[in-house]
């Protein structure tokens, strides 16, 4: 196993908060959070990895890539060769299964740090409130590894239920689902507190808080639900951090508070895909795949691929796609590193998406804007009809409160760093590796953020358009990665 200097810390502790946007990030919502960043980095211009959804974002941190190296292309697309029959919902542990069965346990295309960490004989637990997909891609090998998965969906959810038997034996049953997830937050941080850190003691743990991304999404952003639910995943991880300060070797245990993605409000429902119909596609948004021409996702963002028929079709859609005025985006296969093979299209290389094996003929992102929602709260957009209702939270696209993430680096002896370097989610795992003194795996494309970067940060605007569609990306690169910054017309 290549090794890196001398470790700075002997393990690391990462608490990643679904769904939190930087903003909400307040002295009264998440003292403990502002405890950690008092004391350590807070990489204010953190990126997450487009599409902007948890399981792409999930596999992002455990990749150290984006999803044109991992190849989880979305929360749901359609992966023909592994499960012809339906779209892949990537929560659903049955269709997982099925999938890893494919891909002889390769579903994840790249080595995880998890991975990385195995071949060094180091341990990674992780304590996960989120859904079963969200469980298995952050260490997508923990069993083959010998790393332990708590799921809060049950032993049926992770791959080591043995996780799930010894924390119900010493915490009690499983609580029931509610909204906000208060139960599921203090259970998880149990956990973490009473089982993980003190007895598995392994070199790295990980908890995934579930809020305050599912109240956002049904309750509303700024809704007195979702903020008891972030209220109750920070004091989750307060305890956590108490739990950290009263050891002995606290200076050699590492703390990173992150989020995976950001959100914004719902401010229309587009029936994009009756419209579509409408207008002579064939086309199916149905789970179970039938003989439609075209099936699609959606979202705020979504694919479209040809299941059957001429080629030529996509090129019709993608005109139709640039002519709907609820259309802001539309990306395709790479033709150039910057535009799509489809006239008008942006690439979805340079959009960190292109996967070689599983990018859809098409993506195409609804409209948003900075406005205010209800609450108050920058960022509106449009979404697709779905269970999340109108005014309730959505991600998916490129809107920079979509985009954005919380990423702080703690440091024992730190005072309180506020950086405005190019990072992101990518980084996360390459970071925690080299905390330990080991080397990414060669697949990794994010940075130790431990580390200066080698050369400063360039920014970027990449345009296509055809007709009277036009339509232009903002980029920062640096040290051989990309982040998207965010986009217009």
């Amino acid at each position: 196993m290549s090794r890196l200097d001398s470790p700075a810390a002997d393990r690391v502790v990462i608490a990643v908060f679904d769904g939190l946007r930087p903003d909400l990030v307040t002295p009264d919502l998440t003292p403990n959070i502002l405890r950690l960043a008092a004391r350590g980095t807070w990489f204010r211009q953190a990126r997450s990895v487009f599409p902007s959804v948890t399981r792409v974002a999930t596999s992002s941190i455990a990749a150290g890539a984006p999803p044109v190296v991992h190849g989880i292309v979305g929360n749901a697309f359609y992966h023909r060769e592994a499960i012809p029959d339906r779209i892949f919902d990537t929560s659903d542990a049955a269709l997982i299964r099925r999938a890893e069965a494919h891909h002889d346990g390769r579903l994840l295309a790249a080595d995880s740090f998890g991975d990385v960490l195995a071949r060094a004989g180091k341990r990674l637990a992780v304590v996960h409130t989120g859904s079963a997909g969200s469980a298995h891609f952050i260490n997508p090998r923990a069993r083959a590894n010998g790393h332990w998965t708590f799921s809060m969906h049950g032993a049926d959810a992770t791959q080591t239920p043995e996780a799930v038997e010894q924390a119900t034996a010493r915490l009690g049953p499983l609580p029931e689902r509610a909204l906000p997830r208060l139960g599921e937050l203090v259970y998880g941080g149990r956990v973490m507190t009473d089982i993980v850190l003190p007895e598995l003691r392994p070199d790295v743990a990980l908890v995934w808080f579930n809020e305050p991304d599912t109240t956002f999404h049904y309750r509303g952003l700024g809704s007195p639900e979702a903020m008891a639910g972030l209220r109750e995943a920070d004091r989750a991880f307060g305890a956590i951090l108490d739990w950290v300060e009263a050891q002995p070797d606290a200076e050699r245990i590492a703390v990173i508070a992150a989020s995976d993605h950001g959100q914004i409000s719902t401010g229309s429902v587009e029936p994009l895909f009756e419209a579509a119909r409408q207008g002579g596609f064939d086309l199916s948004a149905a789970k179970a795949i039938d003989g439609a021409t075209l099936v699609a996702t959606g979202g705020i963002s979504g694919e479209i691929r040809l299941r059957a028929g001429d080629r030529a079709e996509i090129g019709r859609v993608a005109d139709w796609l640039m002519r709907h005025p609820a259309v802001g985006h539309v990306f395709s296969p790479d033709r150039n590193g910057v535009e799509g093979e489809v006239p008008g299209t942006l690439s979805l290389e340079l959009m960190g998406a292109g996967h070689a094996g599983r990018q859809p003929e098409l993506m195409f992102i609804l409209k948003s804007s900075l406005a205010s929602d209800q609450y108050g709260l920058p960022g509106l957009g449009a979404m697709t009809p779905g269970d999340v209702p109108l005014g309730g939270g959505m991600h998916g696209g490129i809107n920079p409160h979509e985009l954005n993430t919380v990423l702080i680096l703690g440091d024992a002896g730190g005072s309180g760093v506020v950086s405005q370097e190019p990072a992101g989610i990518i980084d996360i795992g390459p970071t925690v590796l080299g905390l330990l003194g080991l080397a990414p795996a060669a697949g990794m494309v994010g940075r130790n953020l431990a580390q200066p970067a080698r050369e400063e940060g360039r920014v970027l605007r990449h345009s296509a358009g055809a007709g009277a569609f036009e339509q232009h990306v903002d980029v920062v690169e640096q040290d051989g990665r990309r982040f998207i910054l965010g986009g217009g017309q």
